[in-house]
């Protein structure tokens, strides 16, 4: 079924370029072994994580973010100077301020550009890919680049094993321009939050509220903080009904869709997302194996591994759908215009 735009709008907006980034250095189940009280075969089973990659000490989230942003620009074959916009969703800024942003543009050599930072967990680069597709469809900008990167090593707990065997390190990039001729892009999405959540996923020191101290440092209050249960069934109904909201409110089914790219979080959300939206697994991107929760950047860095895999091409359907702490939700129906 062919894909159409609802609302219509005059000009709309498609991704044209893919650009990633991970750090070299590779931190294995078997390495965690030794770190804390865990075992290869209890994360495989319970996560479906290998490895994941981290930086080394004094690499931040801006390096990750422009070291993506470049493999963007190459494959589109464009210079920094013609990205207008700049729009960075991120949890782990390298600074309260400036932003995340402005810090990227500056090594980038964006000269001319603006841009802000964009925080929604893990549902930060769809909520962020929405905003700039908003910029393009409105007539202000043609080329807005769009990136989702963390450093999640800067925020783990290495004691805590219910977290720190779940999150990695890498970043993604898009490049948003408007369609040309019959191109469809990016067609409809649906988001939510639900701060009744708040508690069951954050990061409770380092703000307004709990600013730094060494009272918070002592009380571990400047990692991440995750009640697993209840983050699993909320991700998994959340996910799966947002998703079928985009999809019905476009007169679609699964059936439809080519292929869906989710948020990597947990195979095992993947695969109950999945199963409740009746969507084959072979229809499914899965990369968490080898990167684990990238929070920001997992989605891009999933579209990579579509393409790589050559099952990203022009004319692709495409749901993407993620889920993050806030609670943050959302889903995104569109279809791929790059060649």
């Amino acid at each position: 079924m062919k894909l159409t735009l609802k609302p219509r709008v005059a000009v709309r907006a498609k991704i044209s370029s893919v650009g990633t980034y991970v750090p070299p250095k590779l931190l294995t189940n078997a390495d965690l072994e030794k770190m804390v009280a865990t075992s290869d075969e209890w994360i495989i089973e319970r996560t479906g994580i290998r490895e994941r990659h981290v930086v080394e000490k004094g690499v931040a989230t801006s390096d990750l973010a422009v070291e993506a942003a470049k493999k963007c620009l190459a494959r589109r074959g464009i210079g920094a100077e013609e990205v207008e916009v700049i729009i960075v969703a991120t949890v782990t800024p390298d600074m309260f301020f400036p932003a995340t942003a402005c810090l990227v543009q500056d090594k980038l050599g964006a000269k001319g550009a603006w841009g802000f930072d964009l925080s929604a967990a893990c549902s930060g680069f769809l909520y962020a890919l929405q905003v700039g597709a908003k910029l393009v469809e409105s007539g202000a900008h043609k080329k807005v680049m769009v990136i989702g990167a963390d450093v999640m090593s800067s925020i783990l707990d290495y004691t805590d094993r219910t977290t720190c065997i779940l999150f990695g390190d890498g970043a993604g990039a898009v490049l948003l321009e408007p369609c040309e001729g019959d191109e469809v892009g990016l067609v409809d999405y649906v988001h939510e939050i639900d701060g009744s959540g708040a508690s069951s996923l954050y990061m409770p020191g380092g703000g307004s509220l709990h600013p730094s101290t060494a009272e918070t440092v002592a009380a571990r209050m400047h990692y991440v903080h995750q009640a697993g249960g209840a983050v699993f069934k909320i991700a998994v109904r959340k996910m799966s009904e947002l998703s079928e909201a985009v999809l019905k409110r476009n007169d679609l089914t699964a059936e439809d869709i080519d292929l869906l790219i989710p948020h990597q979080a947990n195979k095992r959300i993947i695969l109950a997302t999945a199963e409740r939206l009746e969507m084959p697994e072979e229809k499914i991107i899965i990369n968490i194996g080898e990167f684990g929760n990238t929070t920001c950047g997992t989605i891009p860095l999933a579209m990579n591994t579509a393409l790589e895999q050559g099952r990203l091409k022009k004319g692709t359907k495409v749901l993407l759908a993620a889920f993050g702490g806030g609670f943050t939700v959302g889903a995104t129906l569109l279809q791929w215009e790059m060649d």
